[in-house]
């Protein structure tokens, strides 16, 4: 029996043994390889999956007629990317004055002025955040051996927001031009000489479209079993079709809808959600309705760093949709001023600011707004948009005035009311709300309102929703339930009495 024990014991430790011997062979091999090749650059940064998901700004090549050796597109590519890298790690490192990743993209001669620069910050208490939208590099150069290459990247847009003490002092957009040298080594284009030629201040004046012609008579839109979720897998074209139907029937001649960043895809849009969408203008084309298309919606991080995925999937879905014929206007984002105060009013109106630009030099023939959630916040970059927008969900006998207080903030600018609406719940968890009579009456008032001012309009909604997302309005039941029963048409599909007043 002890034989046997012992036996036993063997079999179980030489094998425990060897694998140990293996494991420790193998955990040497691998330090010795590391050692000796040097350890790969975007394991240790994770920079290259960081661009992917953080820095992505336009980039257009001059046709290639460099001196020195020919240059072929995969080598190109490379050191785009090896570029791109360089200034992600220098805009990081300058927003959090740091230098993490410098030396593995730039040599020992130009990361000195980025070090200095990051120890002065550093010591004065300052920082930088910014980004580059566009570039336009050129290639001068290729060296015959492969290793070397110039480059001229002219109307480099940037933007930068410089701090001091965490208080704003400085918040400007620049055209530049660089001149850059990149050396290949290790398998990694690292720049060697990086110089600023030029620079301007850059500013874009607007070409407003005239929108009072548009006379947009409309209503807000989502299907009645897919709120906040129209484009995700229960999408019925033909449901839509039919809602559109009703809505063109009862007076009115558009509608608004709403992308969700997320939802589709942020920087890389969705296809099949685009195509969606698209689906949704050709119902809305064949049933005579026009289309406020509202970007951004359920969007809340307005960092430097994330603007350029933001232009890419601005970019992707404008581009994209631009020439369709039910398009009447973009919409930037939904009520965005909702967020000024946890991501702050200046880095909230400087994103709009560039994505007004941004939306124009892509599609330059239909007018922009903003979603603005009141009145108060309404005037906000008036200069820049082509018709000013608000939602206005207070008490109708204050209407009147908020209108002629706007209008005297915003001139002979179109005002459309894009939002407005009244509940019809009066339950358990509101018993002194309104009843469908007290809808009735108000969207009554709305109306005579709307026709006293020649306002444009849209409502919210066409139907009442038997459920709505915890991230619309929250979880409060005495919320959500009263967020449901603002539609013309009941969960049973029957018209209320306000449906009478949908349009003027």
């Amino acid at each position: 029996m002890i034989n046997l024990n012992k036996n036993i014991i063997r079999s179980i430790l030489i094998p425990s043994y060897v694998l140990i011997i293996v494991i420790v062979i193998s955990g040497i091999s691998s330090l010795f390889a590391y050692l000796n090749t040097g350890a790969d650059r975007s394991s240790m940064l994770h920079t290259k999956l960081e661009k992917i998901e953080q820095y992505i700004p336009e980039v257009i090549w001059s046709p290639l007629n460099n001196e020195g050796r020919p240059m072929d597109e995969e080598v190109l590519k490379k050191i785009e990317n090896d570029y791109l890298d360089a200034w992600y790690v220098k805009l990081v490192a300058y927003k959090t004055n740091t230098t993490f990743g410098i030396k593995d993209y730039y040599t020992d001669n130009a990361r000195k002025n980025i070090f200095d620069f990051v120890e002065l910050n550093t010591k004065e208490k300052v920082t930088v955040e910014s980004t580059t939208l566009n570039h336009h590099p050129t290639l001068e150069f290729f060296s015959e051996d492969g290793q070397l290459a110039v480059i001229t990247d002219k109307e480099v847009l940037e933007y930068k927001r410089v701090f001091k003490d965490e208080k704003l002092v400085l918040e400007t957009t620049e055209k530049s031009t660089y001149k850059i040298i990149v050396l290949l080594e290790d398998g990694f284009w690292r720049i060697r000489h990086f110089v600023k030629e030029r620079s301007e201040r850059f500013k874009i004046e607007p070409d407003l479209i005239a929108a009072e012609h548009l006379n947009i008579k409309g209503i807000n839109y989502y299907p009645q079993a897919t709120p906040w979720d129209m484009f995700g897998d229960a999408f019925l074209i033909n449901t839509i079709s039919n809602d559109f139907k009703i809505i063109k029937d009862s007076g009115l001649n558009s509608i608004r809808v709403f992308v969700q960043y997320d939802d589709f895809g942020k920087a890389d849009v969705d296809k099949e959600k685009l195509e969606k969408l698209r689906l949704t203008l050709d119902a809305a084309e064949e049933n005579g309705l026009k289309v406020v298309v509202t970007l951004f919606d359920f969007y809340g991080d307005y960092s430097v760093l994330n603007w350029t995925l933001n232009r890419r999937h601005a970019r992707t879905i404008v581009s994209g949709l631009k020439d369709h014929k039910a398009i009447v206007a973009w919409d930037i984002k939904n009520e965005p001023n909702l967020d000024f105060d946890s991501r702050g009013k200046v880095n909230v109106i400087s994103w709009l600011d560039t994505m007004i630009d941004l939306v124009k030099s892509i599609d330059p023939n239909h007018p922009v707004t903003i979603g603005w959630s009141n009145v108060q916040s309404a005037s906000i970059l008036k200069d820049k948009v082509d018709i000013v927008s608000f939602h206005y969900y207070e008490d109708i006998k204050t209407l009147d005035l908020a209108i002629e207080n706007l209008k005297k903030e915003v001139g002979e600018k179109p005002i459309v009311l894009q939002e407005f609406g009244m509940s019809s719940y009066a339950g358990i968890w509101k018993p002194f709300g309104s009843s469908e009579e007290d809808q009735a009456n108000y969207h009554k008032k709305a109306q005579e309102i709307i026709a006293a001012y020649n306002l444009q309009f849209m409502s919210w909604t066409l139907y009442d929703f038997e459920t709505v997302p915890k991230a619309v309005i929250g979880s409060l039941p005495w919320r959500k339930n009263v967020q449901k029963r603002f539609g013309f048409i009941d969960i049973n599909g029957t018209k209320k009495a306000a449906f009478k007043f949908i349009s003027q």
